[in-house]
Parts: structure tokens; sequence; C-alpha cells
């Protein structure tokens, strides 16, 4: 009985995917070439758009960027497709996300997301999506993983993949278990380290003002992972918390609420990268999505005005504002990081500043600034194509008609009926 089952469940398994997901699973077999013709391209440096581009995209990067089809011999043909003048901007960063499944996977890159940064989960399922990535057998997003949050009372699953700081299920309350619970993620090959310096918000029985970790405490996690050349996250919103943060030498502050103007000109002077997570506190004072609690919506309702002043005072102090959506793109999401752009140009940045947020910005805070972010020859192949002028209409980058992600087309709808 075995036998027939097992076909049949393939053949099922294989019917329900869809067709951009199947052509993932090829293992070191190099995407397609892909030519893009008629294309408006945006720069997101500079924001200059050039119309009447031909893209060539090969082994997984941008081979050409140009303004005539470039010579291609016959072996090597590309696929075309003709843009009829869309306009073609880097795939998105997401800053801060928390997906743990494949399905979540697929519905940030059909979001229009290529690069990841993971602010978190259990069981270290963003190491493992990570290297599916990398290996070839899912067309992305990229993922750089943060394995467990390091918090005062870690999540319970942490003890089940490694038994052995079950002596610390009691909490991260000392100095050595806090070394030894960095230790434990950075044995895992995570890229990042993600601490709490306060409460969260989005649950109702913390207060997002506390602060959780000394400035001393935070300092030696800051120096467990840079002795592994691991930079750290780290989740602040309230004033003393992310000040200790700062000054303990973290990378970025998420979410950021209650920052002080001397944070806040530390953090320029640092060079420290803000992540404020606009949209999510929309999802926190409105019914529904993934948080749904009359406390949380007054939270939420009594927070945004306030994290989005916290937003104008940063950019007028030139600390650099990194785009996060601080979701799991769980099928209850409601944040996007196309609606982050959107948020961060209501909270009074220029659009193209809002758009380097998830591009140009969001690369050099990952230290990918050479490789993701603009769409320039030998960078990934990483790209998105929209209706509208992102500069002039944000709210074009919710609705992507073509997703490549590492020379793979993740997402097509631009050949209906072709």
């Amino acid at each position: 009985m075995r036998s027939v089952l097992v076909p049949l469940a393939l053949a099922a398994l294989l019917l329900s995917t869809p067709a951009w997901w199947l052509g993932a699973q090829t293992g070191s077999v190099l995407p397609a070439p892909v030519m893009l013709v008629n294309a408006s391209v945006v720069d997101t440096a500079t924001g200059a758009v050039r119309r009447g581009q031909v893209l060539v995209l090969r082994d997984g990067r941008i081979e050409s960027v140009s303004a005539a089809a470039p010579a291609v011999a016959a072996a090597a043909t590309p696929r075309r497709i003709d843009l009829a003048g869309r306009y073609v901007v880097p795939g998105l960063i997401d800053a801060h996300v928390h997906i743990a499944s494949t399905a979540a996977m697929r519905a940030a890159i059909e979001s229009g997301v290529t690069t990841v940064r993971s602010a978190g989960v259990s069981n270290f399922a963003d190491v493992g999506l990570r290297d599916l990535v990398k290996r070839g057998y899912l067309p992305g997003p990229d993922v750089l993983a943060a394995g467990y949050h390091v918090r005062p009372q870690p999540a319970p699953e942490a003890f089940l993949d490694a038994p052995e700081l079950g002596d610390l299920m009691g909490g991260l309350t000392t100095t050595d278990a806090l070394r030894r619970f960095v230790k434990f993620n950075l044995s895992r090959n995570v890229d990042w380290i993600k601490v709490l310096a306060t409460e969260r918000a989005g649950t109702p029985d913390t207060d997002p003002r506390k602060q959780v970790y000394s400035e001393a405490e935070l300092a030696l996690v800051v120096a467990e992972a840079a002795a592994r050349g691991v930079p750290v996250l780290a989740h602040a919103h309230g004033a003393e918390g992310a000040l200790a943060a700062v000054k303990a030498g973290v990378r970025s502050i998420e979410h950021g609420t209650y920052l002080t103007d001397e944070t806040l000109t530390l953090m320029a002077q640092r060079g420290v990268f803000f992540v404020p997570t606009a949209d999510v506190v929309n999802d926190l004072a409105m019914p529904g999505g993934e948080y749904d609690n009359a406390g949380l919506q007054r939270r939420g309702q009594m927070m945004k005005p306030v994290l989005v002043d916290t937003i104008a005072r940063a950019r007028a102090r030139g600390v650099k504002i990194a785009a996060g959506s601080d979701t799991g793109y769980g099928p209850s999401s409601i944040a996007r990081i196309s609606r982050e752009v959107i948020e961060l140009v209501a909270a009074g940045l220029p659009a193209l500043a809002a758009l380097q947020s998830a591009t140009t910005v969001n690369a050099e805070l990952l230290k990918l600034d050479t490789q993701i972010g603009q769409v320039r020859q030998g960078f990934e192949a990483d790209l998105i194509v929209v209706d509208g002028n992102p500069l002039e209409q944000p709210r074009a980058l919710l609705d992507p008609l073509l997703v490549i992600s590492n020379g793979r087309v993740a997402l097509d709808r631009l050949s209906f009926g072709r």
C-alpha cells in the first residue's frame, strides 16, 4: 500500500505547489537567463529614472543595464520579458521579520521582498530557511538568521533544542547565563544576535518602556557576538533601555518609540541604525491581524503619534532610518515592508528616502551594500516591477507584478494569457 500512497501524496503536493516554487527546487542548477526590455529603471541612490532600458540577468546577477539591447549568443538567448515602460526597482529588503516557514517565505517574496533579516524565531527555523535558499532549493528571500531572542525569559523551545541549558529555564538573569545563551546561538552559525533591552509592546502584560538589561549586560552580549564577527540588534522601545543599548555598541535599535534626543544624537554620532517598524503599530491599534486585543489597541493608538514624532526627530539629527515590518508573514499578517515605506513617507520622509530605507539603507545596515539594494551591473538579480513610479506613487510597491530573486522569476503577473 505504501508504494501507492507515497506517489499519490507527492502528486498532490506537486499539483498544489505553484510552478515558480517548483522551479527553484534545482539545487546547484543556475537560474535561466532573463532579458527585461522597455524598462524604466529607478536609481535608488539618486532618484533618477532611466527609461527604455534593457537588463540582462544571468547566473543570479545583473549582467548588464543598458539603453540598447546587448548582443546575445544564440545558444544563450535569455527569456525575454517586455515591461512596456513599467518601473524596475531593487528587491525590497525587510530588516525585521519573524519568518519561520516556507509558506511565510512565499508570502514575503510575493510581496516583493528578496532579502530579510530575522529578528528571532524558535527552533532555528531561520537558519534552515537561510541555508535552503543558499543551496538553491527555495527561490528566496535571502535570510540573515538570528536564532533565539536573548531575553530574560527565553522561548521554551530553546531548551528542547539545547537541554544542556536546562538550568537556565528560570531565566537569563546573570552574566554567565547571558554569555552561555549567546554562545548557544552562535554555535548554530547565526548572522545576528537579537537582544531585548526593554519589554515588548505586543503582549498585554508587559510595558514596552521598562528596561530589562543594564548597559553592562548589553555590552557583554555585544562583546560575545563581536568575538565571532556577529552584530547585535536591540529591541528597545523605552528611553533608558535604548540609551543603554546604544552605549553598549549595538548596530541597530528596533522600534525605538520613546527615543530621546540624547539617544538619537548618540545614534547619529555612532552610526547606529533606527528600525522604527511603524506599520506594525497600525496592527496593534486596529482589530484583527496578528494582534487582536483591546488593551493593545489602546496602546497602539497611544504609541503611533509618539513614534511618528520620534522618526521626524531621528531624521532631523541624521540618524539612518531602516525599514522593517516586524511580521511573520503569516496568514493573518497585515504589516508589509511596502506599507512601511508608505508609513515613513507619512512620517515626513521624502519618497526617495523612504524607498532607500527599504533598499540602500537596509543594504548598508546588513553590510551588503555592494551586492543588493540597487539595480546595477554586478549586483544580485533581485528586482521587482511595479506599474507606477514609487517616487511619485509609493503605493505602487504594494502590488508587484514581477518579482525576481537571485535571478529566478518568483512571481510573474505580466504574462497572463501569453
